[in-house]
Parts: structure tokens; C-alpha cells; sequence
């Protein structure tokens, strides 16, 4: 905890970020969010959690995501609005914040938007690389929007895989994500539909958008061995994949209280068998127990991948003098006084400088 009596706190901007991103290399950014997630998964107990709040409208959400260690308290506020798209805006957008435990004082105020699609590629990769079977090298990506070039670039670096097989209903997105992918060392296929993209395939991972009830994936599609990396359905009434899917398959979900609510699983029955990623990664439970055996990893997103985001970007944002230092709380001579931050210093408001009445009755 830092000491200083009035608190600092740092802020990275988005185009801080990008530059961030851009000095240490994308691939750099996903492999060290991947390795900080993992040594987070693994310390789970320390962690105070809760699923995260949610408020939902017509055409989307926006959401809190809260959680603890003894030191550092972090939130993301984030939304997910499938149409934004005709508004010019991101379907996702995001920021965060770290703040010190002890006394609450904020120290980072960060993007989150870029650095979302980043964890969310490293956590689906290191889900993989415990569950999918060691030789897997070829991917079906099902869903082409904006987080899918860092699905397949985390894929290809922390897994191996070394094709991949795109589809999106809007075609043109995927000539986007494989255009983007021209020399990136990967064998990149625009297919014509679902069925084609994913048979044969040893990862399936299904990113898409729409907040409905949908069946992306089948059951008479699953192949004997395959792995699933679930990442689109993330909130109540939004899935991706049929309930015969989940049926033959090992599941495992990040925070099962939260899962239940907004997973793939939310279509199961309350007592349908899950396990909690953090228990294979610390050997308490198995993962994948045989070379046929399907695996899902049902990714609704939790916030101790934010957690460790934020708490890996802030150490290397200060390690490559990045960010700026802002004031998100007023400096009173007294922390008692409060009111006093308004007389100390400023000149007294003048009859010309007052807001008008009526706009006071109007705004109050």
C-alpha cells in the first residue's frame, strides 16, 4: 500500500494502452495476462468472490464485477450490446479499477476494452492447453467479431494450433479476421457454414454476439476428442450451445455460483456435474481423462481474470513509464472537512457566476 497521505492514482487511457500493447508486442501481452490469470486461479481461496451485478435491457447489459485478495480490491464495469455496431461503438466496452484494501483509496484507473479481448484470448488458451488433447492444431472459430483475431493469435502461441476454420454470418467479418491474419503463420479458411468448419476440427471456439438462446453448435456435430471453448454465452438467456452438447461432455465453468446463472449451463438441471477450472489447475480435480473424451469449457467471464489484467498491465505500464497521474480525490487540509476543499484557494462566487435558479429547479 503506498503511504502518501493524499492518494495517487495512475490512469491508463486507451491510447495509452495501445501503445502498452504496442511496445511490449501483442503476443507478449497475451502470454503474460495468461501466466498472471493462472498464478491468480491458483491462490482462488484468498480471493473474496461474487458473481458479478448485471443490469439488463432490450438490447443489452452493463455490468459490475467485483472481487478481493487482502490487498487490492478490483472492479470492471463493462457492457455487452450486440447492436452497437450501427451506433459506430464497440459491442464491448470496458474500464476497471484497482484500489488499495486497507483504505480504499483508488490507484488505477485503467481501459479495459482492449484489454478485455486480451484476457478473455488468454483465459479461453490456457483453458485449452489443461483441457483440449496436447496435439490439437486445428481450430474452428465460429463468431469473427472483434475479440477473434486474439482468439486465434492466443491459440496459436499458448496452444499450437496451426489452422483455422472461420465462419460468421456476416461473411464479411470473417474476410476481416483472415485478412488481418495474412502472414501470422497460421492456414486460415473462410468456410460456407458451421458443419464445415468444425468437422474434423480438435477446437471448436464459438464467439458470437447475440443475446438469444441460440444452438451454434449441435450434438450430432461433436466429434469423439474435440474440446469446446464456450465464450459468447456470457449472461440469462443467451447461449450457444445445445443442452446434448453439455450431456455427453466433460464441463468445467470459472465460478460455478455465476456460471449457473449466465453460462451454457443455465439450460442444464441444478444438479448437472461441473467443475471449477482452479480445481484441475491446483490438481484437486481431473481435467481431461482420455483422448475421446469431449471437454467444454463453458467461459461466462470472471473477474479475477480482471483482476490479473489489471494487476499485470499496471506493473508494466510502470515498468515502461507509461500512464498519467490524476487526482480522483479532493486534497483537504483536514479529511474531516470536506466542505473546506470549496473555500480554500478560490475567490468568492460572484452574483454573475451562480447557476440560475431555474436550472437548479429543473436539474434537482
Amino acid at each position: 500500500m503506498q503511504t502518501d497521505r493524499y492518494p495517487t492514482t495512475v490512469y491508463l487511457s486507451a491510447p495509452e494502452m495501445i501503445r502498452l500493447v504496442q511496445l511490449m508486442g501483442l503476443p507478449a501481452c497475451i502470454a503474460g495476462v495468461a501466466a498472471r490469470i493462472e498464478r491468480e486461479f491458483l491462490r482462488w481461496n484468498e480471493f473474496d468472490k461474487s458473481a458479478r451485478v448485471a443490469c439488463h435491457s432490450d438490447v443489452g447489459v452493463i455490468e459490475l464485477m467485483p472481487i478481493a485478495d487482502k490487498s487490492q480490491f478490483a472492479f470492471k464495469h463493462v457492457n455487452g450490446h450486440p447492436t452497437n455496431h450501427r451506433h459506430g461503438l464497440p459491442t464491448v466496452m470496458a474500464f476497471g479499477v484497482l484500489s488499495d484494501v486497507e483504505t480504499g483509496a483508488p490507484r488505477l484507473l485503467s481501459e479495459l476494452t482492449l484489454t478485455t479481448a486480451i484476457r478473455t484470448a488468454a483465459m479461453s488458451a490456457l483453458a485449452a492447453r489443461t483441457l483440449a488433447r496436447p496435439e490439437s492444431r486445428i481450430m474452428a472459430l465460429i463468431g469473427n467479431g472483434a475479440q477473434s483475431e486474439f482468439q486465434a493469435l492466443a491459440f496459436r502461441d499458448l496452444v499450437g494450433v496451426r489452422e483455422l476454420r472461420l465462419f460468421d454470418t456476416d461473411r464479411a467479418a470473417s474476410e476481416k479476421l483472415a485478412a488481418n491474419l495474412v502472414g501470422q503463420g497460421l492456414d486460415v479458411s473462410v468456410r460456407q457454414n458451421i458443419a464445415e468448419a468444425v468437422r474434423g476440427a480438435d477446437i471448436l471456439t464459438t464467439v458470437t454476439a447475440d443475446k438469444t438462446n441460440a444452438t451454434i453448435l449441435m450434438a450430432h456435430m461433436i466429434e469423439p476428442g474435440m474440446h469446446i471453448n464456450a465464450v459468447g454465452g456470457d449472461c440469462p438467456g443467451k447461449t450457444e450451445l445445445q443442452a446434448g452438447v453439455l450431456e455427453k461432455s466433460a464441463v468445467f465453468v470459472e465460478f460455478e455460483p455465476q456460471s449457473r446463472i449466465e453460462g451454457e449451463i443455465q439450460q442444464m438441471p441444478a444438479d448437472f456435474p461441473v467443475t471449477e477450472f482452479w480445481q484441475v489447475l491446483n490438481g484437486q480435480c481431473v481435467g481431461r481423462t482420455s483422448a475421446s473424451q469431449v471437454t467444454v469449457f463453458d467461459s461466462v467471464g470472471f473477474a479475477l481474470e480482471d483482476f490479473a489484467a489489471l494487476a499485470f498491465m499496471s506493473e508494466t505500464a510502470a515498468q515502461l513509464g507509461l500512464g498519467e497521474i490524476i487526482e480522483l480525490v479532493p486534497h483537504a487540509a483536514d479529511p474531516k472537512n470536506l466542505y473546506g476543499v470549496l473555500r480554500d484557494g478560490f475567490a468568492p462566487v460572484t452574483a454573475s457566476e451562480q447557476v440560475p435558479a431555474m436550472f437548479v429547479e429543473q436539474t434537482a
